[in-house]
Formats: C-alpha cells, structure tokens, sequence
C-alpha cells in the first residue's frame, strides 16, 4: 500500500499558497549549469523530435517530459537535469512536436496522451545507447504521458531497468480541464490558450481547409481549444472522446516499474480525482506522494540556497531504485524491486 502518508515538503509559511508555488517559479526562476546538447531524430512521419541531452557520463539516463507549452528550456526541466546530473545521472530533455523552438512538418503536434511519439524516443535511446537503466520523469501533461506509457507498455518495460517519476499530473483530463475553467484559474487558462491557439493558426496556413480557423476565434477554454484542434487532427470525435482514451488515471493499475507520483493537494490544476489513492493501495509499484503544499511544478525550497524539494526527491528515488531499495519516508517496504 505505497501512499506516503506524511510527505517530507515544509514550504516556508509565507510561501504556502498554492498560486504563489505555481507561478514565483516560472517568473523568477534560473537555472544555471545545465548544457544541452541537441539531438533531432526522424519519424516515420517524415516529421522529426528535438532531444537536449546533459550528460556526465553516467552508464544511468533520465528521460524527462516537460508539460503543456512547455520545452527543454523551462527552469523545471533544466532544474530537474541538473539535479539528477548532481545525482550522477545523465538527463535527456524530450522536446514534443512544435515545442523545441521549430514548428515541426506535420498537421499533428503533441497531445496528453501521444506515447507513439515517446515510444519513437525510447526505442532510439535504447537501440543508440547502452544505459544500463533509463527513468522517465514528467512534469503536468508529461506525467500523463509517462504514466500511461507504462501501462500501455507493462509487459515490455524490466521494472529492474526502469523506474518512473510523475509531478504535478493531471491523470483526469477532463477534471482538470474544468479546474482550470474556473474563475480562478483564468490567468493559466489564458496563458495556455495565448499560445496554443498561435500554434493553431501557424498550420492552418501551412495545412489550408484542415482547421476550421472560424472556430479558434471563439476558443475560450481548452475544451474548445481540444474539439478545434486536438481531437480533430489527432483522431479523437472530440474532446470528451480525448480525454477518456488519454487520462493515465486509466493506465495506472498496469504499471509494473516502481514509479513515483507527486500531486500536491493545493495545486490549483488538479481536481480530486487526480490523487489517485486507490490505484496506489492497489498497485505496490506507484509510489503516491500528496504534500499539502506545492502548487503545480512549484515545491518552493524554504531556504533559496536548498535546492527545490521535488527535484531532490526525484533524484533520491532514481538512487533508490538504482540501489534496489526505497529512501526513508517512502514506505514501509524495504524493495521496489523483485
């Protein structure tokens, strides 16, 4: 039953709301230290996928996933491959479709659910590399992502050479489209929008008559934005359809590599049923983790020289694996591994 009932996050006061955690981060937030590397690998698509590699040399990779509008770029990615770097791990930071700074070829793009692509990256970082294990840590949307690739993928993945680590995940896409819908939440919806709705409009020119560009002009939430644009060119009938087949709340009883989920109870993306305590009491290879602070990708250390509670967690769990047993405070089980 791995539910960590008392989590080790204490947020300064002052610092403990959840929309302060959410956006000091990604305003003020640098990283410094971390040198990419870039990779672009084909698809079969004839489209192509930007890797950032940081590397020290280690026979151990990370695969990182960053969240929606995100890229390699953002200070939670960055801040996440340094920490495990530090940790003696190599790091690769996956760019989506559209996120590495390029628009890519194709109409598609990324999508909460698309493990096509990440099973294109995985199977070239193990058919080009020789890491003797390979973790997948994501952030929000690539959480979901990560989540339900180990569900769809249990029967391939060596829970010896594999293990997971999700943060600030919105495993029930429809729940936390309507939480970002409320009134309180307008200024990430917008945000969101802002660019996405951009992207949208970048391939209607490129891709004439395969977007009804009539219908972004009245795009007010990410439903309208996923029955516009997501559902329609990824294959979905609509955005209730996408967030059914996609939610890795579906996934989770599948997964068979230990794996690590962080959702902190004020993050103001998640509705209730993104704190899967069920799925954990019934599979003793999800780790769940509910600090009561944390906002989303936020875990604000208390001391600004400490590094950011989330990241060091992450890092403590790939060593853990990597040793064959659980860090303190994770659980009562002494292995995460057969």
């Amino acid at each position: 039953m791995p539910i960590i009932r008392s989590s080790t996050y204490r947020p300064s006061p002052l610092m403990a709301n959840g929309h302060l955690q959410t956006i000091l981060p990604s305003l003020l937030r640098r990283v410094n230290g971390v040198r990419y590397r870039r990779e672009r690998i084909a698809t079969p698509d004839d489209d192509f996928i930007d890797l950032d590699w940081s590397r020290r040399g280690s026979r151990h990779l990370a695969l990182l996933c960053h969240g929606l509008e995100g890229s390699s770029r953002a200070p939670y990615m960055r801040g996440m491959a340094r920490a495990l770097n530090q940790a003696g791990w190599d790091a690769v930071a996956y760019n989506y479709r559209g996120c590495s700074g390029t628009i890519n070829r194709q109409l598609r793009a990324y999508h909460s659910g698309a493990t096509d692509d990440l099973a294109i990256v995985h199977r070239h970082i193990a058919r080009t590399q020789t890491y003797h294990s390979i973790g997948f840590v994501g952030f929000s949307l690539g959480g979901n992502l990560v989540l339900k690739y180990l569900g769809e993928n249990a029967a391939s993945l060596d829970p010896e050479g594999h293990w997971a680590a999700a943060v600030s995940v919105p495993c029930d896409l429809k729940a936390s489209a309507r939480q970002l819908d409320r009134t309180v939440n307008q200024v990430y919806n917008w945000r969101f929008l802002r660019t996405l709705t951009a992207k949208a409009r970048r391939k209607a020119r490129r891709y004439p008559g395969c977007i009804d560009t009539s219908r972004l002009t009245s795009v007010r939430s990410l439903k309208d934005f996923d029955d516009v644009y997501t559902a329609p060119v990824h294959g979905f009938h609509d955005a209730e359809d996408y967030w059914r087949r996609c939610s890795a709340l579906g996934f989770l009883n599948n997964i068979r590599v230990p794996t690590l989920l962080i959702n902190a109870l004020n993050d103001p993306f998640l509705a209730p049923t993104c704190f899967p305590y069920a799925a954990a009491r019934r599979n003793d290879r999800l780790f769940l983790e509910t600090p009561a602070s944390g906002g989303h990708v936020g875990f604000l250390p208390p001391n600004p020289r400490e590094p950011f509670w989330h990241e060091a967690r992450v890092a403590q769990f790939a060593m853990a694996h990597h040793a064959g047993c659980v860090p303190p405070g994770l659980s009562g089980l002494n292995r995460i591994v057969p």
